[in-house]
């Protein structure tokens, strides 16, 4: 690089085409950014190459490059322009891969440094600080072969979580249960993960899952907010409704989760964002991973708490402190505030909604209101679920969870509605005392599930899946119901929530509120 560098110049790298597993959260990020930078009385210089996204607006930066997002086209914007420095934190995982090759090249990095970066993308790095800070993750392995997964996958036990490095949006990412069905998912994994081997984590069935995002200055690091996942670890952090504040966390549990996080940042010199993924079984905390970069979260979080994380972040990086931006305390709102994703399953008739490891939302929503479960209840109707107020439910769940689904099954009844469930659910429903029709397998007799469905008399649907490769019956059911729009749920967490919706949506009658109300709400309380 030139030593004639211009120092009110900033170049921000956004995430290039938007696609599952990265599109709009990010291209928040990039947007505030750039107004954070002319704040600050920097040039914002963007790179990006989506024409759909706010950051490639013509009034966004002072000046666009519509190019993709490689060393190359990137370097040779930087050979012209001169910056100051260059923002990797909020395009997602693509330019934070580029962080070292960057960093080789002699360019200024702005914030968290690229050693840093790697220290929590690289396995065997990333272990190290765990061990040395006390904190647990799940017990783990890496593997370029079927043979080297195997003996992983024997050493941890099954079931594991295979995945590639590097890789956007959980591609490629599979849970497998048995060993006959690893090598196929292995051969995927190594194809996207290229020259980078195959992670290979035990899997923490049943467990719970938590988001943490963090904004620090090097110094000073504060908590901008804890989301608790409605559905249990093992699918996508980006597919999972999510609820700010936590709602069946304990006082100590968060306390841990606090200390971890703030031992995690300090240890990496945190500059601008954090995002750490926690699983929380037999109350111990385990550490998923860590990404020291803006997370999808992170407009969710900002919008919920009242304050503009991505903002802050840019001016930490330019040198301002926390301190001096009056952020300092995590912000815990009085109002509570559920994330919901949107999938794009009704665009494709046939397909499985089954929700996993990889990626499959499309965009999110916010439900917000005074308690849980009316923000649950505004959430799904945001999202396009329809609760129904009256009429019948569908059950039919997977062994493991047939008895947890009891007491759902029970309040279901409460309500007025009448269950419908297969014979191996239904048998489990009756047991205890719950009235019960039984509909007959598919392949069986009719009428079945299906012409229940077509004929309108269905009006919910609770389906858990039996395993990574499902059964025929459950897939066509679970693709019906995208055909006739009626409400689903494919966990038990998430029967649990819509149910709790549902019996709000009967009894008490919903009110509205502007975002800039609840914050304002919050504050004056807090002041008192």
């Amino acid at each position: 690089m030139s030593n004639n560098i211009d120092s009110k110049k900033v170049i921000i790298l956004g995430g290039g085409p938007n696609r599952i597993g990265q599109g709009i959260e990010f291209d928040y990020c990039c947007c505030h950014a750039a107004y954070a930078l002319k704040e600050e009385g920097f040039k914002s210089i963007m790179v990006n190459c989506n024409p759909e996204t706010v950051s490639t607006d013509y009034d966004t930066s002072d000046s666009l490059y519509f190019e993709p997002l490689t060393i190359e086209d990137i370097f040779n914007i930087i050979e012209v322009e001169k910056p100051f420095g260059v923002i990797v934190q909020f395009g997602g995982q693509t330019p934070l891969n580029l962080a070292m090759r960057l960093r080789h090249l002699g360019v200024n990095i702005l914030g968290t440094s690229a050693d840093s970066i790697d220290i929590a993308e690289d396995r065997k790095r990333f272990q190290q600080m765990l061990k040395n800070l006390g904190l647990l993750q799940p017990e783990n392995g890496t593997a370029f072969t079927f043979e080297e997964a195997r003996d992983v996958a024997r050493r941890v036990g099954y079931p594991v979580l295979v995945r590639p490095s590097y890789v956007l949006g959980g591609r490629a990412m599979e849970i497998v249960y048995e060993e006959k069905t690893l090598e196929k998912f292995i051969i995927e994994a190594a194809k996207v993960s290229g020259e980078h081997p195959v992670l290979i984590d035990k899997f923490l069935e049943d467990a719970l899952e938590v988001d943490v995002d963090l904004v620090g200055d090097g110094t000073t690091f504060v908590i901008g907010g804890i989301l608790e996942h409605i559905e249990e670890a093992g699918i996508h952090s980006g597919d999972s409704a999510m609820v700010l504040p936590t709602y069946t966390l304990t006082a100590g549990m968060l306390k841990k989760i606090r200390e971890a996080t703030y031992k995690m940042a300090e240890k990496l010199h945190v500059i601008g964002l954090m995002n750490v993924q926690y699983a929380i079984k037999d109350d111990k905390l385990y550490v998923l991973e860590v990404n020291p970069r803006a997370s999808r979260t992170v407009p969710f979080v900002s919008k919920a708490i009242g304050v503009p994380l991505a903002k802050l972040a840019t001016k930490v990086m330019l040198g301002r402190t926390l301190k001096g931006l009056q952020f300092t305390s995590e912000i815990i709102p009085l109002h509570v505030a559920v994330k919901e994703s949107v999938f794009p399953f009704s665009r494709f008739p046939g397909v499985d909604v089954i929700l996993g490891p990889e990626m499959k939302s499309t965009g999110e929503v916010m439900g917000i209101d005074k308690d849980f479960g009316r923000a649950f209840l505004k959430s799904q109707i945001a999202a396009g679920q329809k609760l129904p107020k009256k009429g019948n439910v569908f059950i039919s769940v997977c062994d493991k969870d047939k008895h947890a689904v009891v007491p759902t099954a029970k309040k279901i009844v409460e309500l007025g509605f009448t269950i419908y469930a297969t014979s191996g659910t239904a048998v489990v429903l009756q047991k205890n005392n719950i009235n019960v029709k039984v509909l007959p397998k598919i392949a069986e007799g009719r009428p079945n599930i299906l012409d229940l469905m077509k004929d309108g008399k269905i009006q919910l649907v609770i389906n858990t899946p039996s395993g990574r490769i499902p059964r025929q019956d459950e897939t066509q059911i679970r693709s019906q119901v995208v055909t006739y729009t009626i409400p689903y749920t494919t966990t038990i967490s998430g029967a649990q929530a819509t149910v709790n919706g549902i019996e709000i949506l009967m009894k008490k009658k919903l009110e509205v509120c502007s975002l800039q109300e609840y914050q304002e709400n919050s504050k004056s309380k807090k002041k008192k």
